[in-house]
């Protein structure tokens, strides 16, 4: 079972196959997305995007490839050269452990245990999570991440394009790489898109599910390539 995720990171790693996770799968998903739309009716749609449909379950599934990928990572840094990138993981790891656990309610949509009452007071879906209970445990911490994408999959590559030299050198192992504008310019294109909801022209049944998916993919792509970064670092420090 150890070596499972061993495996799993050499196959994603191959270079046909992180060409196919960073180009090609986004833009085939956000192709399916927009047939569903098309074709299915507005009540189907609704199943799709319920607390038990596939989109929560594939958000759960991909954050928590996240979580398992960034906590290994934890192993390889040394806290005493480089407390910072300690802390930029740990931190990645915290959040996607929180993404994680709020996505399935901490177990409650697989296991379908009932609410205690005096939780379902302060809860606004009666569900045992934290995000649904006040605003700082849900949209602040998705705009933080929804800037977080806009800025490191499109204007920081832009800028190491353009201005290479404004970004700080130190923290350059963290930049996201180039490949990841695929998947942050999908999810602002549809984040843009979804705003026409307030003109009266709706795209998506529940556009904020579908940017979720995006959003935690690009944790996952950033992860994996983070990851490779810090085996590279390693193996060059060996040699």
């Amino acid at each position: 079972m150890k070596a499972l995720p061993k495996v799993f990171l050499r196959m994603v790693m191959n270079k046909e196959m992180h060409r196919f996770l960073w180009l090609w799968l986004p833009l085939l998903v956000a192709a399916v997305q927009i047939c569903l739309e098309l074709l299915l009716p507005a009540q189907t749609l609704s199943v799709l995007h319920s607390e038990s449909g596939p989109h929560e379950l594939l958000q759960f599934f991909i954050i928590f490839a996240a979580l398992i990928v960034f906590a290994t990572m934890l192993r390889k840094i040394n806290f005493k050269q480089a407390p910072w990138l300690g802390a930029w993981v740990g931190i990645a790891t915290l959040s996607c452990l929180y993404v994680a656990g709020e996505e399935i309610s901490w177990g409650q949509h697989i296991m379908d245990w009932a609410t205690p009452d005096y939780w379902s007071n302060v809860n606004d879906q009666g569900e045992t999570n934290l995000h649904n209970t006040s605003s700082w445990l849900d949209q602040k911490p998705r705009l933080i991440l929804e800037v977080g994408v806009v800025i490191g999959g499109l204007i920081i590559p832009f800028l190491m394009r353009v201005k290479p030299h404004a970004l700080p050198k130190r923290f350059a192992i963290i930049y996201p790489a180039g490949t990841l504008c695929v998947t942050a310019g999908i999810f602002l294109i549809m984040k843009i898109v979804d705003k026409a909801d307030a003109l009266g022209i709706q795209f998506f049944e529940r556009g904020s599910e579908v940017q979720e998916l995006y959003l935690f993919y690009f944790v996952l792509l950033y992860c994996l390539e983070l990851r490779k970064r810090l085996a590279s670092k390693d193996g060059a420090s060996e040699g």
